[in-house]
């Protein structure tokens, strides 16, 4: 999600002019119960990227045909256009139901977006691999008692201005989308001005639809961990939250099944990262209160359970794609087994009216606790890129038992 300078760069040296290829560190091998989930070749339902090896991801035609294809053939999807991006291509919306046209609004509602920066895009290739298990492999027991929705592609312009080098610090896939609109906007930071039309629109789908949950998918290019998947919200460990109580659902009810998942599937589960200082990876982590131009801080601002998912952009695609699946199964299932104190959660939180809200927060200048981490070894060099010393990460798994953590506090200054 944050583009903390490619010149954290992984490049020792200039680069020969015939190599076109980012020298990151060297993959560790992976395997886990999540690689189950991938479909085998000649499966008519076959995702393209699955198809691919994960090696590329459908563009927005492709994506399209296959939705297309999808929910034609099951009567538990449909489809509909949401609004239109700058350039005038359609914004879709795929719901998952039993319940036909009008959905029960005793059910939990999970709303998914995909894309939102478009290089940054396994949520929709996890999201596919998952309509069509629930569609057409005998997974719509999870749609018994909560409705999905799904915005595969949230940033399309961007998805369509795709290269091999948008995000030279990324394991994949091949062609990559672009970070902002065609109006050069980023998403992500346009909850609260609504400046551009793919924001309008996806405001609306929310006021209209009144999703419990909202989960925005990401890949970071912050420090390296051995994580392969984080996310984070507001209420994080019992922390500030302007919806406590949801807060505290997603603290002690979702957290826990989500974590359990991804360990069973064979994945590093951990927080959503971001470091002090990128130059200075062992000096601490921020543990921040998302402002409402985030989609996390917004939803947490109207009572929305918002989670902010961040897989780590040196790790392979596969294993990112395969990660965001079992995430997002694992959500459906935590909604529909407490779906009920879910809700509680978000009726309460709509019901206060506190006096005031904190809006502002700057990190605190002393360490505020400290946590086991599990990073990557590193060192420093000077770049013939940046001209100053950058760091270099080597690929091997250390532990940190004590890293120091920065809360944020009130700013009393604004």
């Amino acid at each position: 999600m944050r583009a903390l300078g490619i010149a954290l760069a992984l490049v020792a040296g200039p680069v020969g002019a015939a190599d076109l290829t980012a020298p990151l560190p060297a993959i560790r091998a992976w395997h886990g119960a999540s690689e189950a989930l991938v479909a085998k070749a000649g499966d008519p339902w076959i995702t393209p990227a699955e198809a691919a090896g994960f090696v590329t991801t459908p563009d927005y035609a492709a994506t399209r045909a296959y939705v297309d294809r999808l929910t034609k053939a099951s009567p538990l999807l449909r489809q509909r256009v949401f609004g239109h991006s700058a350039q005038g291509r359609d914004l879709i919306v795929v719901t998952a139901t039993k319940d036909g046209a009008a959905l029960d609004p005793k059910k939990p509602l999970v709303l998914v977006q995909a894309g939102i920066h478009a290089g940054e895009i396994d949520g929709k290739d996890a999201a596919l691999m998952l309509l069509r298990d629930i569609a057409v492999r005998g997974k719509d027991g999870l749609l018994d008692r909560v409705n999905l929705m799904v915005v595969p592609i949230f940033n399309a312009d961007g998805h369509e201005r795709s290269g091999a080098f948008n995000r030279p610090n990324q394991r994949g896939p091949a062609n990559q989308g672009w970070r902002t609109t065609a109006q050069n906007l980023n998403l992500n930071r346009d909850y609260l001005k609504a400046d551009t039309p793919e924001m309008t629109a996806m405001l609306g789908l929310i006021v209209a639809a009144d999703p419990d949950l909202y989960l925005d998918l990401h890949v970071t290019d912050d420090i390296d961990y051995q994580y392969d998947i984080t996310f984070g919200f507001n209420g994080w460990n019992h922390r500030e939250a302007r919806s406590p109580a949801i807060g505290e659902w997603l603290d002690h009810r979702l957290r826990p099944a989500v974590d359990a998942a991804l360990t069973a599937g064979g994945h590093i589960p951990g927080r959503l990262v971001t470091a002090k200082d990128g130059r200075d990876p062992d000096g601490g982590i921020v543990d921040d209160v998302t402002p409402a131009r985030f989609s996390n801080g917004y939803g947490d601002l109207r009572h929305l359970g918002a989670i902010l998912v961040e897989n780590h952009s040196l790790k392979p695609y596969r294993q990112r794609v395969l990660g965001t699946y079992v995430l997002l199964e694992a959500t459906l299932a935590a909604a529909a087994a407490q779906g009920s104190d879910l809700k509680a959660a978000v009726a309460h939180d709509r019901a206060a009216r506190p006096a005031a809200v904190v809006a502002n927060w700057k990190p605190s200048s002393d360490p505020s606790d400290t946590i086991e981490f599990k990073g990557i070894a590193h060192t420093s060099f000077i770049s013939a890129a940046s001209g100053r010393q950058e760091i270099r990460w080597l690929g091997t798994p250390v532990t940190l038992p004590r890293l120091t953590v920065f809360h944020d506090v009130r700013d009393g200054s604004i």
